[in-house]
């Protein structure tokens, strides 16, 4: 029972940070710390966004055995809470990151603005709430912008692009307002996040429906930091709500992984959870109760017609998506967030997408943490990835 707790509350850290139950790590390079150990070439870099956030990104150029050439780039993006690390969790021969780089790709790692190797702007201090003051639409609008335009420029070459979770939700916002598809070459999407209104579990239907405008718990708390003392004492009222359990997570939010390695989650604790802001926690729990893929909600018609000219949210029309842009997606049959009737319905908003550009992946046994994490993942998944990459 202890063992399942234990990887129930890291989890759910690792997906939503909703507990305090992890350290910070050594303030050390994402390189040093996980990829030239492992005996890769890694290269830092820092990417500045065009509102002033330093993001900090890596890149692996090449495989353990060598190689050179014009490599196709791909650019590998986390979902929340996490950051670049969440990638290199399991071993080399089980963490994609290492796999593209071994099968000949030139491989980028994205951290998103907040998490711990990208909290610096031009102007603004971390410890202040003007700095946290975003959601997923500023992902969309300007760090995904400035990853690929990076990219590019360092190569280029039009570029492959992996996400999971959130690394979904905005990559597919970004292709269905044209952003980003004159440099790209395709996309994979692991665990895809649009739809949100059939996740399945109790807890995490309670923290969407916290998730209001105003919550009383965190208001004027603007970094969302699952470390801290405010955000700590909002999961405690969270998980006093009766019939949530908060010491059974893994399954309970997640679904029910199928192929996690205890050791590998010995790691994730030493490294995540990171922050983010509480306004993106409002965003996507917006996304869960309205059911559609739309920009923040300022919560009144004036407020939304200042911000966009008109009273609702503009909505990301995903049926706007290049129909001949390649799309491999993952999903799994176990996964309570990005649950197969949301996946559904996504798929239908692909539906007139071209018969040979979409590619849709369904692993019956696979939860939401089995396509990162899931030691099987290498073979399931990640060879299907490569094979698909290769084939644009």
């Amino acid at each position: 029972m202890a063992r399942r707790c234990f990887l129930g509350f890291l989890v759910f850290c690792f997906w939503l940070g909703l507990t305090s139950c992890a350290r910070s790590p050594p303030p050390t390079g994402l390189c040093a710390a996980s990829v030239t150990p492992q005996g890769y070439k890694c290269q830092e870099f820092e990417v500045k966004t065009q509102d002033g956030y330093i993001l900090s990104m890596q890149r692996i150029p090449k495989g353990r055995v060598g190689g050179g050439g014009n490599k196709q780039p791909v650019l590998i993006q986390h979902g929340v809470m996490v950051d670049g690390m969440t990638w290199f969790l399991n071993p080399p021969d089980q963490s994609l990151p290492f796999i593209l780089a071994d099968a000949g790709f030139d491989v980028w790692i994205a951290n998103t603005r907040g998490t711990r190797y990208s909290r610096r702007h031009t102007t603004l201090d971390p410890s202040k709430s003007e700095f946290w003051n975003w959601t997923w639409d500023e992902l969309v609008t300007s760090d995904l912008p400035a990853t690929f335009d990076f990219v590019f420029s360092q190569t280029g070459q039009k570029i492959h692009y992996v996400g999971h979770s959130m690394g979904t939700l905005i990559a597919l916002a970004s292709f269905s307002e044209g952003r980003l598809v004159d440099k790209l070459k395709s996309a994979a999407l692991l665990s895809p996040i649009a739809y949100l209104s059939h996740m399945t579990t109790a807890l995490g239907v309670v923290a969407a429906k916290a998730f209001v405008g105003e919550i009383t718990t965190l208001m004027g708390v603007a970094e969302f930091n699952p470390k801290g003392e405010a955000v700590g004492k909002f999961l405690k009222v969270l998980c006093a709500t009766p019939g949530i359990d908060c010491y059974d997570l893994l399954k309970s939010l997640t679904g029910k992984n199928c192929c996690l390695n205890v050791s590998t989650v010995d790691l994730f604790v030493k490294n995540e959870p990171q922050s983010t802001s509480t306004k993106n926690m409002v965003h996507l729990a917006q996304t869960v109760r309205e059911g559609v893929v739309a920009k923040y909600n300022y919560g009144s018609a004036d407020f939304n017609m200042m911000h966009y000219g008109e009273a609702s949210p503009p909505i990301y029309n995903l049926s706007n998506i290049p129909h001949n842009l390649p799309l491999f997606l993952s999903y799994g049959g176990q996964d309570a967030l990005s649950d197969p009737r949301d996946v559904g319905l996504l798929l239908d908003s692909l539906k007139l997408h071209d018969g040979d550009k979409l590619t849709v992946q369904f692993v019956k046994d696979y939860a939401h943490a089995d396509f990162i994490m899931g030691v099987t993942a290498k073979d399931i998944v990640y060879t299907a990835i490569v094979a698909f990459f290769n084939r644009q």
